[in-house]
């Protein structure tokens, strides 16, 4: 009966998830990031060197978090499992091409992920000493919508802090299992152990947690690739020639898959890096800058770090030693490498065992310990501003503390228990999340064009910009 019922709620849900996850989606967020490209010519390319400067920019507060925490925290969020099973996945069903429309998905949502997170800036606010914002700030300052602010923030509240954390403790848990042998009951508590400590201790614990956790995963995981890629140094070329040809659907093997490689590359582009759902910016918001563009151009390097470094180093390692199946939906199986195993991190396990026998079950492991832990992190916080939104000023600790236990239990039930649910729930809070923050951006856009043609006019006349939002036009910018 149990069973019965389980795949029920299972159909139920995918039934949802087919709706909110339709090829609509795919196509507002590709076409958003086209207008926002255009729009706002291309500042994901023109400031690149200013981004450069600006993540390392000092804020005047040494309570505050920095740009550089700020980057480190959203990274902590997008650079999850995604980046390894995700990769994984959209090579398996849609070809080595899908990496090169992963590429274009990040090109372009970079200047999407620069307008929400502009917006972020402008419409935080100062709570109990510390800085917040996000969707629901500007949801309800901006477009005088209340209600879809609230509603967000529910959504959010209920994937980020009960329904995703335990997917990545489970992934986790099964991975540490696999490779060292310990019990998934052992990892899930000492993952509750260190989780408590870091997200009991406020937001700048977490901030300082990723400013040092991020980059050292992001720096080993780069490092394996270039170890890959050094021992097959010699089919770069016909690694990158094949990509490019699947992807335009030229290649003989691969060129009546275009379309699946386009979907899927654009999909799972969009589920790594996440620009334009509105779920990664929250630690963007909490960066203290003398003008918001600042923080919008950080962000727009994030999505860079996150698709074109992290995913294109699972993406290169997994197809330069053909450890990858290509199996799209309702076809003939077009490469069978591996033959029956799931698409997921035994992909890139695979891949690097190619090279380093006896060093890719046990590294990936790691990896993903390390990017699960600091995706768990960022769900946290952001959960935790979703909560804070909704109390408002009659808020109480203790609130705060049963999310936090909330959290902490998911987390433990992850590690010891399958999801797949799960899975289903969190994918329907993220899909649902995107076509509630997309069209609101694609609505506030406008104030963000403002924004940048002040903050490139100050540039011009050699000043340090600083935000005047009375100035702009700009109304309901408390902070």
């Amino acid at each position: 009966m149990k069973l019965e019922m389980e795949y029920v709620m299972q159909a139920i849900i995918n039934g949802f998830n087919g709706i909110v996850w339709c090829k609509a989606l795919v196509i507002l967020f590709l076409a958003a990031g086209l207008f926002f490209s255009i729009a706002t010519r291309f500042p994901q390319l023109r400031h690149l060197k200013d981004i450069r400067s600006l993540i390392f920019e000092k804020g005047d507060s040494k309570s505050e978090v920095s740009a550089f925490q700020g980057l480190t925290m959203t990274l902590a969020s997008r650079v999850g499992i995604g980046n390894i099973a995700g990769v994984a996945a959209a090579i398996a069903y849609g070809g080595p091409g899908a990496l090169f429309w992963m590429w274009v998905m990040a090109f372009l949502g970079a200047a999407t992920s620069f307008v929400e997170t502009t917006l972020a800036q402008v419409y935080k606010e100062k709570d109990e000493g510390e800085l917040r914002g996000g969707p629901p700030f500007y949801i309800e300052k901006g477009l005088k919508l209340k209600w879809l602010a609230v509603l967000y923030a529910a959504v959010t509240v209920l994937a980020q802090g009960v329904l995703l954390p335990p997917l990545q403790a489970n992934t986790v848990a099964a991975g540490i299992e696999n490779a060292f042998g310990i019990p998934p009951s052992i990892t899930g508590g000492i993952l509750v152990i260190v989780l408590a400590a870091i997200i009991f201790g406020g937001v700048t614990r977490i901030a300082r947690f990723a400013e040092i956790v991020v980059p050292f995963m992001a720096i080993g995981y780069i490092v394996v690739c270039f170890l890959v890629l050094g021992a097959n140094i010699s089919e770069i070329p016909q690694m990158f020639k094949l990509i490019i040809e699947s992807a335009l659907g030229v290649n003989a093997t691969f060129g009546a898959i275009i379309g699946s490689a386009i979907t899927w590359g654009i999909q799972r582009g969009l589920y790594s890096n996440a620009a334009g759902v509105g779920s990664e910016i929250f630690g963007a918001a909490a960066v203290e800058v003398s003008h918001p563009a600042k923080q919008g151009l950080v962000q727009s390097f994030a999505v860079y770090v996150d698709t074109l470094l992290i995913c294109s180093a699972t993406g290169f390692m997994i197809l330069i030693t053909g450890m990858y199946d290509v199996i799209p939906n309702g076809t003939t199986p077009l490469v069978t490498n591996l033959g029956d195993v799931e698409p997921g991190a035994v992909y890139t396990q695979r891949a690097i065992e190619s090279v380093l026998p006896g060093f890719g079950s046990p590294f990936i492991a790691i990896a993903v310990l390390f990017f699960a832990f600091t995706t768990m992190v960022a769900y946290y916080y952001s959960a935790e501003t979703c909560l804070a939104y909704i109390l408002g000023v009659k808020k109480k600790i203790w609130m705060r503390n049963v999310l936090g236990l909330l959290v902490l239990g998911a987390v433990y039930y992850g590690s010891v228990n399958t999801a797949e649910i799960g899975w289903g729930l969190g994918d329907l809070g993220i899909g649902s999340m995107g076509w509630m923050n997309i069209i609101v951006i694609l609505f506030l856009s406008k104030k963000v064009f403002i924004i940048l043609k002040d903050y490139e006019i100050q540039k011009k006349e050699g000043k340090n910009p600083l935000f005047d939002p009375a100035e702009l036009g700009i109304t309901d910018a408390d902070y």
